[in-house]
Formats: C-alpha cells, structure tokens, sequence
C-alpha cells in the first residue's frame, strides 16, 4: 500500500533548509489534520528522508493585521460573514529531516528538499525498521500517532545497559515499570528468560502476588519478601563490609575485626553465626584493648537493633532469583533509612558475586526512588551508592542489568545515570531536571524537551540504545492488577467512616 500523501513542501525565507523544512497540509479541516506533532514523515525526492514533524501552525491571511479585524468585528458582522475566510486557511508544519532510508539505517541528509516536494505519512515497515524495533522483544505499547505500531524493543539492546525510567511524581513510572516487568513475566523460555529482583519501597508492586480472575495472573511467578522478615547472613560479611555499614569504624577496630573473625571461621568453617554470636566472641576476647572492645560492641549493638543479622539467609538469594520469574523485597513496612540501605547493599552486592560466579541466572535489578539510595551528593549517606554504581559501571559484563527509577534526575549519581544505556522519560517540569537529562543523553534536542515537559500520563519518550532514534510510546495497559491507592478524598471519606 502506497504511504498516503498529507502535504507540499513550501518556500520561506530560510528554507528548504538541509536541518529544516515547512510543508503546507493537504488537508484543512481540523477534524481530518493527518499529523500531530512529534510524528514522523517522509519525502520521496531524494531517496526516501525521513523527518520529523517538530511543530504546526494555522494561518490565514484575512486575520493578518489585527486592527482590520478589529474594525469589521466593530461594524457587528464576524470577518467571516464579509470574505470567504474559511477558504484562506490552512495549515503549515516545521519538520526536521532525520535521516535518508537505506537497507535498514539512516545516512546524514546532505541536500535539501525542493520545494512542490511531496510529503507522505511514513510507511510502517519502514518506520519499524528504522527505530530497530523486534517482533519478538519487550512490548511497551505503541507508537505515538503511529498506533497500530508496537513499540517492541529487543530485550538485549534494552536491558543490557541498563534503564533509566524518568518522571515527575505520578506521571507513571512505577506504571511503566510494571509493564517491562509483565514483559519479563510473560517471556518465553525459547526467547531467552530473565529473573528479576524489585526492591519495592512502596509496595507498588507486591499486587503482582495476588490472584487475578479478570485479568493477567502472576501470582506463582513472584515471592514477596517483607523487609520485617529480611535476613542477613552475618557468615557472609567481612570486617570491610562491616565498616561499610558502620563508617566510624577506625582502622584499628577493623583490624581487630578482622582478626575475630578469621579466629571464628578457622575454628569451624561450615558454622554459620548470628551477629549475636559474633558480639559474645568479642566480649570474651581477652588479647584485645578494653577501650577498643567498648567502642566496637557499641556499633555492632547498634546493627543489632535492626534485627537484620542472623546465621541464616531469607530469601536463600542463590535459589530465589529463577528465569521468567520475580523475587520482590517490599521495604514499604521499614521507615528507617540506614535499613533500606543496609537490605539494598546486603542484596545487590550479593546477587552480583552470585551472578558473577554463575550461580544464579541474568536477572534485572529494580530500584524505586534511586536518588534516595544512590544519591549524586557526596554528603548524604549512601551506603547503597557504591554497588549499584558497581552494577552501572561492570553489570552488563556478568548479565546484572539495573533498572532505576527516578523523579528527580538531577540528584540522582551521574556515574549511573551515564552508564543507563536506555532512558525512558515521562513528563519533567523541572527545569534543573530537564537540563541534566538533556545533559545525559546527546539524542535529546530541544525540542524533544519542549515535548518532555508537556507530555501526557501515559506517555514516555524513550531514547538510548534500545531504539535507533528517539521514539514517543503510549504505554500499554497493564494486564495485572493494579495495586489499590485511594485518591486523597476517598481516603478521607474511609478514614471517617471508620471511626
């Protein structure tokens, strides 16, 4: 099927231009404008370019000067009753050539259009083809004013270098987030699985458990885990770690830490121990300073108050992470910071020395609210930052993808904003936020921002290295249940009736 034809390229004062044309719509009547901005076009004149439209106009010369308006609309009768103003109007777009079609790819335009070029919707196949996109990949939603497109991206190019999911609050980045999850949920094993671990801060996610008669149910597919019942396998941490976790730790209490702990697993190696256990063999020490014992039994009582270290492990992490299935750690019941990120660290830094010993499958690590637990700030404590740099930095080496989640871009660690290979953006307002985004992805023009910052829920522009070029999805629905949120009122109403 021919692509069907909306417009004529036109001549203005600055163009045809090689960056830049205008075209005139075939069409005027605003119910039937075949083009939105933001939707991609294509000229056949110079082989096949393809552009983008980046804005429209209407015009109409009777309403050119405003006092002749004024004068007429004076003498009581509308401008439209004296001239056959409907008949002058038409509408003008701006577009940016992207790109000449060739086997698959685009090479740099190096020529302008003429202007009475024709101006055609683009054809789909080609459309497809040029943005990379894979049949058999993760399926977002669709093409923005190119519906009936998927917006299915492949799951290397995506997941491979990491994500960065990025928008104000509520504008559906924990929705978005749900969807690549159903995605990975759902995949077939002939296409290759990954686990996925999602550190839900939440609670967001924890409906993926729960049975769902009227729609997709993943319920087998997922263990939830609650932070309350989070367990840290004290046999696994070294003195550095330790002091990873307690930064005031001096060098002498390490060593002396270290030596306790050398001391604990030469005696008996296949012997777990509880952080309970560790502390008793401190206070029984002898050959140890007095001021010295004092000062590290004063932080190791202080991370037993966490009640975190035990001589086991939950979830057993080297068998809980399995292809096409979900391991979720809902920390929505824990207010206490330095615990988040003492369960992030535990948890990411595990995974990744399991996976880096092949002892647990690829998976996909999730991380709601990363400005929080990888902070760009030096002064905010963040224990956590250090791994999950190590993920942006090494996890594509050894199959540990990061997928972040942000609203505030700008505090969050440059080092893994950087290293995200894949940014999917919602709509920011911010103008601090918007510029460090522009700053992170050299794809993202300005006029691509004007559009970030007036996009609708549901909407997301996603740029980097899972499509070719920069591409607007209407994300899909979800196909699980949806977690319960009461807006503000009916929360309102609830609470009253209740007491």
């Amino acid at each position: 099927m021919a692509p069907r034809e909306i417009g004529t390229v036109i001549a203005t004062s600055n163009g045809p231009a090689v960056n830049h044309f205008s075209f005139v719509l075939k069409e005027t009547n605003q119910k039937a404008i075949p083009i939105q901005k933001g939707q991609f076009i294509q000229l056949n004149s110079m082989g096949i370019v393809i552009a983008m439209v980046e804005n429209i106009i209407k015009t109409n010369r009777y309403f050119d000067h405003a006092e002749a308006v004024s004068e007429y609309e004076r003498g009581g009768l509308p401008l439209s009753a004296i001239f056959p103003a409907d008949r002058w109007e038409y509408i003008i777009a701006f577009a940016k050539p992207l790109g000449i079609y060739h086997q698959n790819n685009l090479t740099r335009v190096s020529f302008p259009p003429s202007p009475g070029d024709k101006v055609y919707l683009v054809d789909d196949s080609i459309l497809s083809k040029m943005l990379g996109l894979d049949s058999n990949g993760i399926n977002l939603g669709n093409i923005c004013y190119h519906e009936h497109i998927p917006g299915s991206f492949n799951l290397t190019k995506l997941f491979q270098k990491h994500i960065a999911i990025l928008a104000m609050s509520g504008a559906g980045k924990s929705y978005t987030a749900s969807v690549l999850i159903e995605e990975l949920l759902n995949r077939k094993k002939e296409l290759g699985r990954l686990g996925t671990v999602i550190v839900d801060v939440h609670g967001e996610y924890t409906s993926f458990s729960s049975k769902n008669d009227g729609g997709a149910d993943f319920s087998n597919l997922v263990t939830v885990v609650r932070s309350t019942h989070f367990s840290i396998n004290t046999t696994f941490l070294t003195a550095n770690q330790f002091a990873e976790i307690l930064p005031q730790m001096s060098p002498i209490q390490v060593r002396e830490l270290t030596q306790i702990l050398n001391e604990i697993r030469s005696k008996n190696s296949n012997v777990a121990y509880s952080l309970r256990d560790l502390m008793s063999q401190i206070e029984i020490k002898e050959n140890i300073n007095t001021k010295t014992k004092e000062v590290l039994l004063s932080w190791l009582y202080e991370l037993e108050a966490l009640h975190l270290f035990e001589d086991y492990e939950n979830p057993k992490l080297n068998e809980a992470i399995i292809p096409g299935q979900a391991l979720i750690v809902d920390l929505s019941g824990t207010t206490h910071l330095r615990k988040k990120q003492i369960i992030i660290t535990y948890l990411a830094r595990r995974l990744f020395n399991l996976r880096k010993r092949n002892l647990i499958p690829p998976y996909v690590f999730v991380l709601e609210e990363a400005h929080q637990f990888c902070p760009e700030s030096a002064k905010r404590f963040a224990l956590s930052r250090t791994i999950i740099e190590t993920y942006a930095r090494e996890g594509r080496k050894f199959g540990a993808s990061l997928l972040v989640l942000s609203q505030r871009p700008v505090h969050l660690s440059t080092t893994v904003l950087s290293q995200c290979g894949t940014h999917i953006i919602g709509k920011v307002t911010n103008p601090y936020d918007l510029d460090h985004i522009k700053k992170s992805s050299e794809q993202i023009t300005k006029e691509t921002l004007n559009l970030i910052s007036s996009l609708p829920t549901g909407e997301v522009l996603v740029v980097g290295a899972a499509t070719k070029f920069p591409v607007f999805i209407k994300v899909r629905e979800r196909r699980s249940k949806s977690p319960d949120f009461l807006d503000l009122e009916e929360s309102a109403k609830k609470f009253e009736k209740s007491t």
